[in-house]
């Protein structure tokens, strides 16, 4: 990034003239604008932004920003983000994906984007189905699930994306979801603003083909009951009246308990700082979907080197010890061969 100051920019500045083309009601709607209301508020400039999405209803992300962007493959964003990364360590940038994209065909490409903390902001929209494709099933749909491709119901185990994510040992993993402006915009900035690979996952509904899959949790009535907000040093309580904690067993398991059962200073509190993943991966896997009470906020935020300023002090370190590298005289070592007619 520049050491200047960006100028001033509005929503206005950051949105293109495309017209948006997502089914009315689509929760990717309120992330967009989530984005592009946030954006203004960090020092970035449009030309120093990039959005690289793969392919899916997410995927049209780039093309109703005014920035730099790629529409790229399927499944591919976090193998061309890395490339772009590596070699424009100035630039911000975004990779937009969705469940299928980024967990079936692009699974690899994800994983380890994550394990070598390249500097990628990644959000990942879930929405539990494949949107784009008229509704079958995807990698985080429950089992049971009735789609096109699965008229008996889904009997694959779905993925859960933090646990992935932090299974890869992520650098910065968190959860939102998009019916609430406020709590995206606060995640989106904390992942911008970490160093090294941010994977932010978004509950996000699809009216037509998966519509209300996270309305128990996120209806606005639900929200207090079964939403359990990840607050860094603070004890994990939740409900209407904050009654409801989570604590760790004599089995080292995180459970939900009555405060007034157990007492405040029995509960867990959140360290989202904590270098061991095993704990944030726990709460994790706390909820058995998004009909129970959930974790929201940020699990992991840990410093370690990215994987770009690693890669430049190798190249730097070897330049010190060998001299400038001759792209000819590489090209041209043992073993090489002639072929002849």
């Amino acid at each position: 990034m520049s050491d200047t100051l960006a100028p001033a920019t509005t929503r206005k500045d950051w949105t293109s003239d495309q017209e948006v083309r997502w089914c009315p009601g689509c929760g990717d709607y309120s992330i967009l604008a989530a984005v592009q209301m946030l954006l203004p508020e960090l020092d970035v400039r449009r030309e120093s932004t990039v959005f690289i999405s793969g392919i899916g209803c997410a995927a049209r992300f780039p093309y109703y920003m005014r920035t730099y962007g790629m529409h790229s493959i399927h499944g591919r964003a976090p193998a061309i983000a890395t490339g772009l990364a590596l070699a424009r360590p100035d630039l911000d940038v975004w990779v937009i994906s969705g469940d299928g994209d980024a967990l079936s065909i692009g699974g690899n490409h994800l994983i380890h984007a994550l394990r070598r903390n390249v500097n990628l902001t990644i959000l990942l929209f879930n929405n539990q189905i494949y949107g784009l494709t008229k509704g079958q099933y995807s990698p985080t749909s429950e089992v049971g699930k009735v789609t096109k491709s699965t008229p008996f119901g889904s009997l694959d185990a779905p993925f859960n994306p933090v646990s992935l994510a932090l299974g890869a040992n992520a650098s910065f993993v968190a959860r939102t979801h998009d019916m609430d402006r406020k709590h995206m915009m606060e995640t989106f900035r904390r992942a911008h603003d970490h160093r090294g690979s941010a994977l932010v996952e978004i509950y996000q509904n699809c009216n037509v083909f998966n519509d209300g899959a996270f309305e128990q949790i996120t209806a606005k009535e639900a929200r207090p009951r079964n939403l359990i907000p990840l607050v860094h040093g603070q004890p994990i309580r939740f409900g209407i009246e904050r009654e409801k904690g989570v604590m760790l067993d004599g089995q080292g398991r995180a459970r939900i308990v009555d405060v007034a059962d157990v007492g405040e200073e029995a509960l867990l509190v959140h360290d989202e700082r904590r270098e061991d993943p095993s704990l944030a991966f726990m709460l994790s896997r706390l909820a058995e979907g998004p009909y129970s009470p959930t974790p929201i906020g940020v699990f992991r935020a840990v410093e370690r080197p990215d994987y770009g300023s690693l890669m430049d002090e190798q190249l730097a370190g070897a330049q010190d010890r060998q001299g400038p590298g001759d792209l000819r005289a590489l090209l041209h070592s043992s073993p090489t061969w002639e072929v002849s007619a």
